[in-house]
């Protein structure tokens, strides 16, 4: 789509008339184009408020293919969003100002859960704390992965951005099978074996016959997705939890190194967090503004003192043990053995461990020996919630970190960092599960870190046997002007450094979409002929993994 069908776009809608329209297909009750609610739509971790021209909340599938027609009919954007928690990439904005969000929370519904073949069929709006919640109640004895983005995101919004979890089937689009989608023109289209009405097998093997879709659908512009099959994990017998924490920043390149050949093995086959300090510091608490007397970076001597009052290294390594009593057993002396020679202990949790360092904690009282242990308990019942498939919303502490007011009285219970004035961008690098290329990429990130005076909180995950996905966080004062322009500069910085570098975002933010294609490469014409062949009039969602407009709207 060039500038002038982008300039034509909205010149030639007639918003009242489709507005209109839209509120006969779905209720009036559901098309929202008060002031409040534009502005509440606006709002952004990432400082770059794009004010909609309103919300219609659509309740199915065929509610949401009217809409599209009426938008297609009247050349008027729409821009569907699941939850709109994306925080960090984007929040509940459009890339473009002007255009209508469909909002899928009301599409709620947990279809079904097949409790013998494991897995369940739902709609954008299942959270993760409702399709948690649903599992346990009625007795399940499967877990959903979760992320630690908090209970009240969205499963499909996520895996629409090809997000990852903590366990085994954290790489969570690995784990999807059949896909409901409206296309730009109001078609309704079944992937998989989704479309043969007498199917056995829609949600059990994605790739049907034929051309496989299902990408298509993730990190684009195509289509919407209203329904998906996702596969769930057996309850294991036996998990356990552990932690390594390597005291210096150059000894995290060998623990890598010594935990890959078990990756690869399938010995650990969840997905492993590597944090350093400061992701570990912003966990607990917020930048300590009454100690610094200005700028948004911790001074050297306070960060070491902070680390040696927490018990944090340089470096903090977590990951899960799954299977029989037997399994976990082997699988903790082989890591055991694995990090010999290395700067790193692994350290082992389990309930019963848990249990006892409780007790332990409340015999100590409130000395400085049992605070810090209550924390570490507080944060291993947490991390194996977590495993287990039960979200907590405390693992958002971090976006918190240069919010002025520190965190709200009520976190983590309905944590929103966008409505709360968080400053928050990431830059999300994939590279390979090396020791040498994560600290390459630590390196190269601290140079402009430092430059703009931020610390640097990063977060390596072994998403799967081969990559690690890099999480490299800004975070920063919204309601300091400087700031917020030095958090943006050094964001554009750190994200031109790493693509030049060769280690590529798995995912951007709306902020960034303009970026993803510099050299105009086949690939992006090619994905723009698809777009143009399945939208002609380009009213899905413009912008959106969509390089070439995304730079037209600027």
């Amino acid at each position: 789509m060039g500038m002038s069908q982008l300039k034509d776009l909205p010149q030639s809608a007639h918003p009242e008339a489709a507005l209109a329209a839209m509120a006969a297909a779905v209720g009036a009750a559901h098309v929202l184009v008060d002031e409040d609610t534009r502005e509440r739509y606006a709002r952004s971790t990432a400082a770059r408020p794009v004010r909609p021209l309103a919300l219609v909340r659509p309740g199915d599938a065929g509610e949401v293919a009217q809409l599209v027609r009426i938008a297609a009919g009247a050349r008027i954007a729409v821009y569907p969003i699941s939850t709109g928690k994306n925080w960090g990439y984007g929040d509940a904005c459009a890339v473009g100002a002007g255009q209508v969000i469909l909002d899928l929370s009301r599409m709620n519904r947990i279809i079904h859960v097949d409790p013998e073949l494991a897995y369940t069929v739902i709609e954008p709006g299942v959270t993760q704390r409702q399709l948690s919640d649903y599992l346990r109640q009625r007795g399940y004895r499967l877990w959903a992965d979760c992320t630690g983005a908090g209970p009240d995101t969205s499963y499909i919004g996520n895996i629409m951005e090809r997000g990852f979890g903590h366990s085994p089937y954290g790489n969570r689009l690995q784990h999807v099978a059949g896909m409901q989608v409206v296309l730009p023109g109001g078609e309704l289209l079944e992937t998989g074996f989704g479309h043969y009405a007498q199917s056995r097998t829609t949600h059990l093997f994605p790739y049907g016959v034929g051309p496989f879709l299902d990408g298509l659908f993730t990190q684009s512009n195509m289509g919407i997705v209203t329904r998906l099959g996702i596969w769930l994990m057996p309850q294991a017998e036996c998990v356990n939890h552990f932690l390594c924490s390597v005291p210096a920043h150059a000894d995290i390149g060998p623990v890598v190194d010594a935990l890959r050949p078990l990756r690869l093995d399938g010995t650990l086959r969840s997905i492993l967090h590597i944090g350093n300090d400061m992701r570990v510091l912003s966990g607990a608490g917020v930048f300590p503004r009454a100690r610094v007397s200005e700028g948004a970076r911790l001074p050297q001597a306070l960060r070491s003192a902070m680390r040696e009052q927490g018990g944090i290294g340089a470096w903090s390594v977590s990951g899960a043990l799954y299977g029989t009593r037997a399994q976990v057993a082997a699988a903790r002396a082989a890591l055991r053995r694995a990090l010999r020679g290395t700067a790193a202990r692994p350290v082992f949790i389990s309930e019963r461990s848990l249990r006892a360092g409780a007790l332990a904690a409340r015999l100590l009282g409130n000395t400085n020996a049992g605070r810090r242990l209550r924390g570490k308990v507080a944060l291993g019942e947490s991390l194996f919630a977590m495993n287990r498939g039960v979200p907590d919303g405390r693992f958002l502490t971090g976006a918190y970190w240069r919010r002025r007011d520190g965190l709200p009285a009520s976190f983590p219970a309905q944590a929103d960092p966008a409505r709360d004035g968080c400053g928050l961008l990431w830059v999300s690098p994939v590279l390979p599960l090396r020791g040498e290329d994560m600290l390459a990429v630590h390196a190269l990130a601290e140079v402009s870190f430092e430059r703009y005076g931020f610390d640097l909180f990063a977060t390596f995950s072994m998403i799967n046997e081969r990559t690690l996905g890099g999480v490299l966080t800004i975070a920063y004062d919204k309601q300091d002007p400087d700031e917020t322009a030095r958090a943006r500069a050094c964001h554009d910085e750190v994200f031109g450094s790493m693509f030049e570098a060769g280690y590529i975002p798995y995912r951007v933010g709306n902020h960034a979409m303009a970026r993803l294609d510099p050299a105009r490469d086949t690939y992006w014409r090619t994905v723009g002929a698809i777009k143009a062949a399945l939208d002609p009039a380009g009213i899905l969602a413009p912008g959106r993994y969509q390089p070439d407009v995304a730079r037209e709207l600027g």
